[in-house]
């Protein structure tokens, strides 16, 4: 294992991350929600975004970067890096509109706005520092650390569903993380008795000696590990809190936990079948193979049901990350580097689609799918870019989920699975049937003037200007999707870590 690259330079770019959003966050409990900290939020995710890119150039070669025992960038955390600065941009960018037009229509108060202002950016950071903490305790607890900062945002509205959708996600991520404390416990125990020493959580010390770990005590812990943070990802048993949250969170904070703090919450999954699948790849496989079908599975036939906007798109966010738990579990080179580009498409996606569903509620004052008509010619620019965002979720080319997803389904055959093919086949097929005929009617269905107006106020919402991050969110999508020259050498070398290899 060759030492990682340190020194004041790395120490600089590696911090960048967490010291931005810590300014931006202390702006904000200062001054409340005002425009110079709206844009603080643009570059907190600008910051997480640059350092992203500047990592990956420096270890697309396979070096990584190191402050202490504490930071660790690799490839895989530099590719995590990116997939958050670019889903943040976007839902930051979004959110600087979306924040004065719930202040407009009275759904957030000037306490609830400053409230927003500090807690975004604390949620950031914690993302960040959860894909580049070097010692899977401090990962843990800056996953843990997403949890209280989201809490309070699920409910900035403070009505019943809020409410009732907020103590839903602090109930049952609570016992998620619980069961992923006891198996990072597991982890430690295995550590230490397999000679590792004082860097037993060490994650680059424990991949170097995972053939040494325990094999009875790792199924147990990698069991506990995969429903603990696949609570945090959405996955099935523990999955129930994410349509709620997700539902009744503003707009960026639910593009954000779709966009972002599942692929997190993946990110950890990867990192521990690294260590298990050193001893006993079947049982990771397997148990990966069946909690990823189920959550696809479950997510599919509920999409079939669904009559609220928001709601449709979590559970979307479900079926995603159930073929990503997939990916992950087939674990080959070709099938992680499928499993990162779909997280970015899909972060990017989902923050595209929920930012615009946050204006589509602010503009018809409904998110019932029932309400949602004509969309192509009552807001023109919103309803594009609706329409473009659903396409890219059904992976359609040019964008980016059409090439994750057929590198997906080329990993699997080529790793003997063959079979997965057709479940996997199936879940795409009912979620695209249910997706487009809801995205159809709301498109393109009879323009009925029922939905409720936004009243008197003034909104930026559906206008060019908040349609803005939005486009460019689509083009980075689109350009992703046919152009991955720039990523492949980063894909590459990530996947190959991820994979153990």
């Amino acid at each position: 294992m060759t030492e990682p690259t340190t020194g004041a330079g790395t120490t600089a770019l590696l911090c960048a991350p967490l010291l931005v959003p810590f300014a931006v966050a202390a702006l904000g409990v200062v001054f409340g929600w005002r425009r110079p900290v709206a844009w603080g939020h643009v570059a907190a995710a600008l910051s997480i975004l640059a350092v992203g890119v500047a990592a990956g150039v420096r270890t697309a070669d396979g070096e990584a970067l190191a402050v202490g025992d504490q930071l660790r960038v690799d490839a895989l955390s530099a590719v995590m890096l990116v997939v958050i600065g670019a889903v943040a941009t976007v839902a930051t960018w979004s959110g600087s509109t979306f924040q004065n037009d719930e202040l407009a229509l009275g759904r957030a108060t000037p306490r609830s706005a400053q409230r927003f202002a500090f807690l975004l950016p604390i949620f950031l950071a914690a993302m960040a520092s959860a894909v580049m903490a070097a010692n899977l305790g401090l990962m843990w607890a800056a996953i843990e650390a997403t949890t209280v900062a989201t809490a309070f945002l699920v409910g900035q509205n403070r009505n019943r569903a809020g409410l009732e959708a907020t103590w839903k996600y602090v109930v049952i991520c609570s016992v998620g993380i619980a069961l992923a404390y006891l198996g990072t416990v597991l982890v430690y125990f295995a550590s230490r008795h397999s000679g590792a020493g004082e860097g037993s959580l060490n994650w680059a010390t424990l991949a170097a000696d995972a053939e040494n770990l325990d094999p009875a005590v790792m199924r147990i812990a990698f069991a506990l590990i995969v429903i603990g943070f696949g609570t945090k990802a959405g996955l099935i048993p523990l999955h129930s809190w994410l349509p709620d949250a997700h539902g009744q969170a503003p707009a960026p904070v639910s593009a954000l936990m779709s966009g972002v703090l599942l692929p997190v919450a993946i990110y950890a999954l990867v990192r521990h079948r690294v260590l298990v699948g050193a001893v006993d790849p079947e049982f990771a496989r397997n148990l990966l193979l069946v909690v990823g079908l189920g959550s696809a599975a479950l997510a599919a036939s509920l999409l079939l049901v669904q009559r609220d906007y928001k709601r449709m798109l979590a559970y979307s966010s479900m079926e995603h990350m159930g073929l990503v738990a997939v990916g992950v579990a087939v674990g080959t080179p070709l099938a992680l580097a499928a499993v990162l580009l779909h997280l970015l498409g899909h972060g990017l996606g989902k923050a595209v689609l929920f930012c615009g569903a946050g204006q589509l509620l602010q503009v018809n004052g409904s998110a019932k799918i029932a309400d949602l008509r004509a969309l192509l010619v009552r807001t023109p620019a919103l309803g594009l870019v609706t329409a473009l965002g659903l396409a890219a979720l059904l992976g359609l080319p040019p964008f980016s989920l059409f090439a994750s997803e057929i590198a997906l389904a080329r990993a699997v055959a080529l790793s003997g699975h063959e079979w997965v093919l057709a479940p996997i086949g199936l879940v795409l097929l009912v979620a695209f049937a249910a997706i487009g005929i809801r995205a159809s009617a709301m498109l393109l269905g009879p323009d009925d003037p029922a939905p409720a107006p936004a009243g008197t106020v003034r909104l930026r919402a559906g206008s060019r200007v908040a349609a803005a991050p939005l486009v460019v969110g689509l083009i980075a999508l689109a350009a992703i999707g046919v152009v991955t020259w720039p990523l492949d050498d980063l894909l590459t070398t990530a996947a190959a870590i991820g994979a153990g290899s």
